[in-house]
């Protein structure tokens, strides 16, 4: 079974706010929430995608020393195993907006579980919720 590496981050706001977006209903999963984040390319660490990815999806600027690791996810899909680092950063440059996703949403971590999520999302929520 092939292994897909992925990066996930939860920007962090000043409330104790995680940020979550809808995926696109065109897209696998549509409608559900996660975090935001994707494909590692190669050639790149998963630091080096996490920054990428947030400029692309949300059009934040986020650096290097602004981003923890949290915890990972590794699940078996049907076609694959996703393997899912999950960064948290509570600084960064910009106004989040939803350019690959239908729409973001500051949430308590303890309100997380009330949205719907893939299944490789669901047990970041634990670390998200001891964390904060």
């Amino acid at each position: 079974m092939n292994i897909l590496l992925v990066v996930a981050c939860a920007l962090i706001d000043a409330d104790g706010r995680v940020l979550i977006a809808q995926r696109r209903q065109s897209d696998d999963f549509g409608g559900m929430w996660e975090f935001p984040g994707g494909k590692v390319e190669p050639g790149e660490t998963p630091e080096v995608a996490v920054i990428r990815e947030m400029a692309e999806e949300l059009g934040v600027q986020i650096s290097q020393p602004c981003l923890a690791p949290l915890t990972f996810a590794s699940f078996s899909y049907e076609n694959f195993h996703l393997l899912m680092p999950l960064f948290v950063c509570r600084k960064w440059q910009g106004m989040p907006e939803p350019r690959d996703h239908g729409a973001l949403k500051w949430v308590k971590p303890s309100a997380l579980r009330n949205y719907s999520m893939p299944p490789a999302d669901e047990p970041l929520i634990a670390h998200l919720c001891d964390l904060l």
